[in-house]
């Protein structure tokens, strides 16, 4: 299962793809969890406070795996650098079957951009999508930039995360039609950070606005608050993570083949 979680910045992304990765490992699933927000936070999700250097910016990779010097232009480089061993040189263990992938992203050079760490990057995410044995689950960078470098549309599903709020809303739109537009087959919505009262009316909004499937509704909870501000993991038991459970367990009931 490969699960590509996105949305709007701020909707709560990270904390919905990290729980998803711990409750796949709880039932037995090995899990790759890949970071690919510039401003990567996922390990910070699992208490991890240390600077994890980017793969996009180790230069002594890039140039090793593509031949080319990053930076530099006009060069000949390789176009399909070997990358099936990446998860194991720079994956960061942060469970007893999850590994950490921090990518990063291309900051120069546009949509178009074909340079060495762009083309390591694009390469090292197909294999991740294509031939891992692993559930492996993308923690996308906030918006829709992402979509422009065609790095997700073989994905089994794409999660969009929104939040009560009306430009959470627009920005989701704008996902599925761009989902639809590359193929993708799959995909859902997660409402979070939703009051108990409003959980059953903004389904109907979703329903209605979007015309995809709710994979769940996750409360507002002052607990994952203080646990993200913290550093600290929020405990498997709590109530929000039995919601997220029911997000869990729609997702293994998902037929992918359809």
């Amino acid at each position: 299962m490969k699960i590509a979680i996105t949305g709007k910045g701020g909707v709560g992304k990270t904390f919905i793809a990290s729980t998803l990765m711990r409750l796949f490992e709880k039932n037995g699933f090995k899990v790759i969890g890949v970071d690919c927000d510039p401003n990567p936070t996922l390990a910070l999700a699992f208490g991890i406070e240390e600077d994890i250097v980017p793969l996009s910016k180790r230069n002594d990779i890039i140039e090793e795996r593509t031949g080319a010097k990053p930076g530099t232009y006009g060069n000949i480089f390789k176009i399909n650098p070997k990358v099936d061993d990446l998860v194991d040189k720079v994956g960061y263990k942060v469970g007893d079957n999850i590994t950490l992938l921090v990518m990063g992203t291309i900051e120069e050079g546009g949509e178009g951009c074909v340079c060495p760490a762009s083309v390591l990057l694009r390469r090292l995410l197909r294999h991740l999508i294509l031939k891992r044995d692993e559930v492996v689950i993308l923690d996308m960078e906030a918006g829709i930039e992402h979509f422009g470098r065609k790095t997700i549309d073989t994905v089994d599903l794409m999660l969009i995360v929104v939040e009560p709020t009306k430009k959470s809303l627009i920005t989701a739109k704008r996902m599925k039609k761009l989902a639809n537009d590359l193929g993708i087959k799959n995909v859902g919505v997660v409402v979070n950070k939703v009051r108990e009262d409003d959980k059953e009316s903004l389904k109907e909004i979703i329903k209605e606005e979007l015309g995809l499937e709710v994979f769940g509704v996750v409360s507002y909870d002052e607990e994952v608050i203080k646990c993200e501000f913290s550093g600290k993991l929020i405990n498997l038991d709590s109530k929000v993570v039995k919601e997220i459970e029911e997000i869990f367990n729609n997702i293994l009931n998902l037929n992918t083949s359809a």
